[in-house]
C-alpha cells in the first residue's frame, strides 16, 4: 500500500495511475480479471467525487480490511470525507 501527496485533481491523478498500470503491462480484459498491478485512488484530500468512471472516496474502501488496516497504522485519525468517520472508526466497524 502506498500513500502520497499530489496537487493533481482526482481525475488527472486517476489517469496517471492508470498510465502507470498500462506501462507496467496491466490489461483489463474483463471486469474482475486477475491483476498483476492494481493502483486505486482511495482518497483525495477532502474531495468527494461521483462521476462516470471516478468515485472518490473509493466506493468500497470502508469495507476492506486490507485497505483500512495499513491506512490505520499510518493515519488513524484521517477522516473519510463522505461519512465523516475516521479510518480507526471505519476499521473498528469491521472488527465489531
Amino acid at each position: 500500500m502506498g500513500v502520497g501527496e499530489s496537487n493533481l485533481p482526482p481525475r488527472e491523478l486517476l489517469a496517471r495511475l492508470q498510465a502507470i498500470e498500462q506501462a507496467a503491462g496491466r490489461t483489463r480484459p474483463y471486469p474482475g480479471a486477475p491483476r498483476t498491478l492494481d493502483l486505486d485512488l482511495i482518497l483525495a484530500g477532502d474531495a468527494v467525487v461521483d462521476e462516470e468512471g471516478l468515485q472518490v472516496p473509493h466506493p468500497r474502501f470502508g469495507e476492506r480490511r486490507f485497505v483500512l488496516g495499513p491506512l490505520a497504522e499510518l493515519a488513524p485519525d484521517l477522516r473519510d470525507p463522505a461519512s465523516g468517520r475516521t479510518i480507526r472508526e471505519l476499521l473498528s466497524r469491521l472488527t465489531a
